[in-house]
């Protein structure tokens, strides 16, 4: 099957980037490798283990064929779609990708450790190394690689085929051309919409939104209100359309924490510690919709 080429003019120069990468299955590695397949490029993704892998395409496609059933995409998109992702335990072969996203856990020693294997297989001078942290630094990630200047934050929003918006974050050490071809992938490849932000804990979105979850966390935990009225005074007071315990079950509540973490460390500002009710919650393995319970309980 041939696909879709997304070609950047660089000066004279022309790029193609055609295959992508993805490492992680997961939620979120799941909707991006599903937007960048119905976009018509190649992905291949990759997980850690055979059975993680599984699960990850099974997750993948029954969202894919969710889809279909709503009318989103054809019968004949949906073959077309499923047929340009392929999966892998191995990342050696990733050596052709054009781009690699990483969406794994929020923990930077791993991702690092993902970044310096990547670094050796991609045999592309010009392939950018991407990933989709929410807040660990961009520059630690760029510094364990030997081409700093070709790493990049290039991250989505859960859900990542619904949500329009993508963060792009270059490290202090990117190129002004991998900032270009990573915005005209975002923009012309995918159809998203991408803002810039500095290298700093939290970007934009989550600086803004952290805190307010947290907020919202403290206020539950202090007996203020209940979960539902603080739910429901900003859906129908604030016209949110989903209240703040809700959307913390969404993301994750690990990685509500990890954030949270990420930031405190950086700025060292009482609003950005997490409260020790999350980090009990945490600790307890009631993450939100992952593990069909957060705040609240979810089927599985």
């Amino acid at each position: 099957m041939t696909c879709r080429a997304v070609r950047i003019s660089e000066g004279d120069d022309v790029t193609d980037i055609e295959r992508v990468g993805v490492v992680g299955c997961g939620q979120m590695g799941a909707g991006i490798a599903e937007v960048c397949a119905r976009a018509g490029l190649d992905v291949k993704v990759a997980e850690t283990t055979g059975e993680a892998l599984e699960i990850g395409r099974t997750r993948l496609f029954t969202s894919l064929s969710k889809a279909a059933e709503r009318g989103k995409i054809s019968a004949d998109e949906l073959k077309a779609t499923q047929d340009r992702l392929s999966f892998t335990t191995d990342l050696g072969e990733f050596a052709d990708r054009d781009l690699v996203i990483e969406a794994v856990v929020e923990n930077e020693q791993v991702k690092t450790e993902i970044f310096q294997v990547l670094d050796q297989v991609m045999t592309r001078p010009d392939a950018i190394l991407a990933s989709n942290t929410s807040s660990i630094p961009l520059v630690r990630l760029a510094v364990a690689t030997s081409r700093p200047d070709q790493v990049i934050g290039i991250h989505f929003f859960n859900p990542a085929p619904v949500q329009q918006l993508v963060e792009l974050i270059p490290a202090l050490t990117t190129s002004e051309g991998t900032i270009g071809r990573a915005q005209l992938f975002a923009e012309k490849a995918l159809g998203k919409h991408a803002i810039r932000a500095q290298d700093r804990s939290g970007f934009v979105v989550n600086a803004l939104l952290i805190p307010y979850l947290l907020s919202a966390i403290r206020m539950f935990e202090s007996g203020i209100a209940s979960r539902e009225d603080i739910d429901n005074g900003m859906e129908m007071g604030c016209a949110h359309p989903m209240g703040p315990l809700k959307l913390s079950d969404l993301i994750g509540l690990d990685t509500v924490a990890s954030v949270a973490y990420s930031m405190y460390e950086e700025y060292k500002e009482p609003l950005y510690a997490a409260p020790p009710l999350l980090q009990r919650m945490v600790d307890a393995g009631r993450l939100g919709r992952k593990s069909g319970s957060g705040f609240y309980t979810y089927g599985q």
